[in-house]
C-alpha cells in the first residue's frame, strides 16, 4: 500500500515528504489509519544519527494512534473502527525468556522497534509513525481506553511508559519520596505517575519558570537543582529518584539525596557516558539503575490506569510540515511539554 510519510534521508538535511510502502494486512495483522503521533526526542536522535545506528530513509514516529481500518482472518483482539495504539515495539521472538515474562523490550532473540528495526516482509527496515497508517501484528497493538484525548494519549505509548514502568517495578507508593529529575516530555509523566501512586513527589528542575507547571501537575515540592543549599536540603532522604534529563548532567549531585538502599534510576539517554564517583555509590549503599520503555502487557496496564485516572501529557499539537521546527524547538526545551503531530495534515 503507497503511504504518504515524512523521512530523513540523512542526518543533516530537514524531514520531507515520501511515500513508502504498507503490506497488505496477513492473517494475525491490524492495519491502522494514523490519527495523531507522539514526537519524542528519541525520533530526533535516530533522524540525526547521533546514536551511531540509524538506518536511511528514517521514517520516525512511535507513540502512534489511530483507528482499524482492517483486520487479518485469524485477528481476534480488535476489529474495524476500533482506536488503538503502537508504541516502540512491533515484533519480538516471543520465545525468550523475557518475551515469556512479558518483558519484550529486553527480548534476547531480537525484538523489532517501530521504526529502524529489521522488516522480515519487506526484507529492509522498519518505518515509523510519522505517515499516513500503519500495519502491526496485533500482539503489538494496544487498546487505548474510551476516556482518554486520543491526541493527548499518544505519548503515554513512550514518554509514559517509559516512567510508569521503572516507578511500578521499585513498588513506589504511599510512604515514598521520590524525585523527579527534569520536567519535560518524560519528567512531566513522572511526577503525574508518581503522584498517583501515592509518594511524596519533589521535582527537581533548572528553570524557575517550571515551578508553577511541576506544581499543577502535582509536585509537592520543587527544588531548582542550580541552588547548591536547597539541594542539600535533601541530602539522604530519598527512596527513589527518577531522572529523565537526556542531555549532560552531574548525577552524583543527586546519588547525595538518595538514602540508605534507594534507587536512582535513569530513563533519559545522554550523548556522553556519566562520570560516576564510587563514593557516591559507597556513603551510604545505594543503587544507580535504568529501565526502558516496558513490555506489552505493562504498557496495556498503564494505558488502563490512565483511563481510570485520566492521566495523559501535556501536549501541543502541530501539523507534520511544522517537524523540522518542532525538533529545533525541542531542543530548546521550548514544547509543553509533547508535540503531537496532527496527522490529518499529511493527508491534505
Amino acid at each position: 500500500m503507497p503511504t504518504k510519510a515524512f523521512a530523513a534521508n540523512d542526518a543533516t538535511t530537514p524531514l520531507s515528504q515520501t511515500t513508502i510502502d504498507r503490506r497488505e494486512p496477513t492473517e494475525t495483522d491490524v492495519a491502522i489509519e494514523i490519527e495523531y503521533c507522539g514526537v519524542c526526542h528519541s525520533d530526533l536522535h535516530f533522524v540525526r544519527d547521533e546514536w551511531n545506528m540509524t538506518i536511511y530513509p528514517c521514517v520516525p514516529g512511535h507513540e502512534i494512534i489511530g483507528t482499524v481500518t482492517a483486520v487479518g482472518s485469524k485477528v481476534s483482539k480488535y476489529k474495524v473502527g476500533d482506536t488503538v495504539g503502537v508504541g516502540c515495539l512491533v515484533d519480538s521472538c516471543r520465545t525468550c525468556q523475557s518475551c515469556e515474562r512479558g518483558l519484550e523490550q529486553f527480548c534476547t532473540g531480537g525484538n523489532v522497534f517501530t521504526y529502524n528495526g529489521p522488516d522480515k516482509y519487506s526484507g529492509g527496515h522498519t518505518f515509523g509513525g510519522y505517515s499516513e497508517r500503519i500495519v502491526a501484528d496485533q500482539d503489538f497493538v494496544l487498546k487505548i481506553p474510551s476516556t482518554l484525548d486520543k491526541a493527548a494519549a499518544a505519548p503515554l505509548l513512550c514518554a509514559g511508559i517509559t516512567t510508569y514502568s521503572p516507578l511500578r517495578h521499585w513498588k513506589i507508593g504511599p510512604g515514598h519520596k521520590v524525585g523527579i529529575v527534569g520536567l519535560g516530555g518524560l519528567g512531566h509523566m513522572g511526577v503525574k505517575f508518581a503522584k498517583a501512586f501515592g509518594a511524596h513527589v519533589v521535582l527537581f528542575t533548572t528553570s524557575p519558570g517550571k515551578v508553577d507547571d511541576g506544581l499543577k501537575m502535582g509536585a509537592d515540592e520543587v527544588v531548582i537543582s542550580k541552588d547548591e543549599d536547597a539541594m542539600a536540603q535533601h541530602a539522604g532522604s530519598f527512596d527513589f529518584i527518577l531522572d529523565t534529563v537526556s542531555a549532560d548532567h552531574d548525577v552524583n549531585a543527586y546519588l547525595a539525596l538518595i538514602k540508605l538502599d534507594g534507587t536512582h534510576c535513569l530513563v533519559g539517554a545522554p550523548e556522553n557516558p556519566l562520570a560516576v564517583s564510587a563514593f557516591s555509590m559507597l556513603f551510604p549503599r545505594k543503587h544507580l539503575a535504568g529501565s526502558l520503555i516496558g513490555g506489552l502487557p505493562e504498557t496495556q496496564e498503564m494505558l488502563d490506569f490512565c483511563g481510570q485516572h485520566n492521566i495523559v501529557c501535556d501536549i501541543e499539537m502541530i501539523d507534520i510540515e511544522d517537524i523540522n521546527d518542532a525538533y529545533e524547538r525541542m531542543l530548546k526545551s521550548d514544547v509543553k511539554y509533547r508535540f503531537v503531530i496532527d496527522m490529518a495534515s499529511i493527508r491534505k
